[in-house]
């Protein structure tokens, strides 16, 4: 059987890779081979790009080695993403390269997709020649000014003796402190020039140290509020993700023994598994998360920003009084929206090694401990809110649910090794109250920007970097058409993922606030002209699955698993009513939450 070419890189790839040979004394070699060897110390194993006339010197360094497995995307948002979902799903860096102009362009949605949620990525760009900078150039345009809002940092490599330095600058930057997307511009004649290849082993930026130690005073006072508290709460987001700090959070969960809740990029920091753990909060989080939040006296924040979506109206989260702790890396999110009582900047993994360390010692010192009766009542209003049981549902045996979709997946993935990706809208947030996650870094989805079309990129970047794994993506009819031709991509590199599409032929949560909040006038979210997915899928060369009945869900998706080496697209025709529940309206607060239809 001949390999493709995917395959034969693949197999170059799973053989021991040897170092880059030895630069001969006074040898000078060109930027773009500069630059992939930066790749290469960097130990950079995917790199999700598209080819075009500004990166031909860079595409012609790669086609040289074969350490490094590119992969051609069919659009250039979607190579950001692809690298966005592997950073995500592993830890690393991701890492893309595009074309100058509208190969920049394409990419900026995705750029701001990972600036937003903080995902640690360098993108490279082409550019024009040094010399028709500002000229106007056929496809020429200011990188570094268009992407200056969405990027922790960026450069533009004017001289190629300054790349090395610049890349080793770029992933330093990209890694550390709050992470986040650095973008590198090269003109095409700095990837053409030549000079001495030296990387730096380390860099030190005078203008860049992030604090990675929690203050010694400040986690003292924590402690303090903490064990003297009666209706204390632990309330964290992604920032437990990125900096891979579960472990240290469920260690402080179980010591205290206190309630605790994640945002929807922090769902898998504590396990959903976990009795202490009361559901998602915010917009659409449990109604006991969000009365919590809104009652509790001492409030531990953790690596969350206290966003619109989070706490709803700031005024009505003032109403009531509570001391608030707040650890995050970066100062600049601490009293950004809510004023807090103790700030701790610092890496939240330190921060909270230092926190149960001091805990231990306060409670083995003083036998200081949490008033177990005040405890014993805040658990028991807690479990009273929790009876409204407020994810519940109308099952059907006429019309698919979305949730019963979801949660039959969970089922039958809880005990594999799987990843779950999304796009954005009504199953975004189906899924992540219905998928019980009890690991981190499994729940891949755009946040803060709220970008249609990440979920089949993520899926294709995570299958990539977790070849034995699940990787199932949850989308809708709407956002899956966008960034549907990287089913093409999946096909040429070997991607199996599972799309699961939740097709109410809507788009939904536009159809859900205008029921609620424009008199039913549902301009432009009906989706009049459907392709037949079945044949599409087929026709990019994969498994396509229609499933129209409630009886048919569960063998749907066991034929997906079964099917472990097929991409495979189930066209789930769900019921176009359902809405996502409980929700919290624009301008209320969290505890102002409609439950349901019966609340309208």
């Amino acid at each position: 059987m001949d390999l493709s070419a995917a395959e034969v890189k693949r197999a170059a790839l799973a053989q021991p890779s040897s170092p880059p040979s030895p630069q001969a004394p006074g040898a000078e070699i060109n930027g773009s081979e500069i630059l992939v060897r930066c790749l290469q110390a960097e130990n950079v194993k995917f790199l999700w790009g598209y080819p075009g006339g500004a990166v031909l010197y860079i595409y012609d360094a790669l086609y040289k080695q074969d350490t490094i497995e590119h992969v051609l995307v069919r659009h250039e948002q979607a190579a950001i993403h692809a690298a966005d979902g592997y950073a995500r799903a592993t830890g690393e860096v991701g890492v893309a390269l595009v074309t100058s102009g509208p190969g920049v362009t394409n990419a900026i949605t995705g750029i701001a997709t990972a600036y937003m949620d903080s995902i640690p990525m360098v993108i490279i760009t082409g550019q024009v020649p040094t010399p028709a900078i500002g000229l106007d150039a056929f496809q020429e345009c200011d990188t570094v000014g268009i992407t200056r809002p969405i990027v922790k940092h960026n450069f533009l490599v004017k001289d190629v003796r300054d790349l090395a330095l610049t890349m080793k600058k770029a992933f330093h930057i990209a890694r550390t402190g709050r992470p986040g997307p650095v973008v590198v511009d090269v003109p095409k004649d700095v990837s053409l020039k030549t000079a001495r290849f030296e990387y730096p082993e380390k860099v030190e930026m005078r203008s860049y140290n992030p604090v990675r130690k929690g203050h010694g005073g400040q986690i003292r006072k924590a402690v303090q509020l903490l064990l003297g508290a009666k209706r204390p709460y632990v309330y964290t987001g992604g920032g437990v993700i990125l900096g891979n700090a579960s472990a240290e959070l469920r260690e402080l969960a179980d010591l205290l023994g206190y309630p605790c809740t994640n945002t929807l990029m922090g769902l898998g920091a504590i396990r959903a598994s976990d009795p202490k753990f009361l559901g998602m909060l915010g917009m659409h989080g449990t109604y006991e998360a969000n009365m919590t939040m809104q009652h509790c006296d001492v409030l531990l924040a953790v690596g969350a920003r206290f966003d619109d979506r989070v706490i709803g109206n700031p005024k009505h989260f003032a109403q009531n009084e509570r001391k608030i702790i707040h650890v995050d890396i970066d100062p600049s999110s601490i009293s950004k929206r809510v004023k807090v009582d103790v700030p701790i900047v610092g890496d939240v993994k330190e921060v909270l090694v230092e926190l149960i360390a001091q805990i231990r010692e306060a409670r083995s010192a003083q036998d200081s401990r949490p008033d177990a009766a005040a405890l014993n009542a805040w658990w028991g209003q807690i479990n009273e809110w929790r009876k409204r049981d407020c994810l519940a549902y109308k099952h059907s045996d006429e019309v698919i649910k979305p949730q019963m979709v979801v949660d039959k997946l969970w089922q039958l993935t809880k005990d594999r090794d799987a990843y779950i990706t999304s796009d954005v809208g009504q199953h975004q947030m189906w899924a992540a109250q219905f998928y019980r996650f009890d690991e981190p870094r499994r729940w891949i989805n755009s946040g803060g920007l709220g970008t249609m079309g990440v979920g089949l990129p993520y899926a294709m970047g995570i299958k990539l970097a977790k070849p034995d794994s699940d990787v199932f993506c949850i989308t809708g009819e709407g956002s899956i058409q966008m960034c549907i031709q990287e089913l093409s991509t999946c096909q040429q590199y070997r991607t199996p993922v599972k799309i699961v599409s939740l097709n109410n032929r809507y788009l939904g949560m536009v159809r859900q606030w205008q029921q609620l909040d424009y008199g039913g006038r549902y301009s432009h979210s009906y989706m009049d002209a459907l392709p037949d997915f079945v044949k599409l899928a087929e026709a990019y060369g994969h498994v396509g699955l229609l499933v129209e009945k409630p009886s048919d869900v569960e063998p749907a998706l066991r034929e997906a698993i079964r099917l472990k080496d097929r991409t495979v697209f189930l066209d789930v025709r769900t019921d176009p009513t359902e809405n996502v529940w409980p929700m919290v309206q624009a301008g209320k607060g969290i505890t102002e939450m409609l439950l349901g239809s019966e609340d309208l």
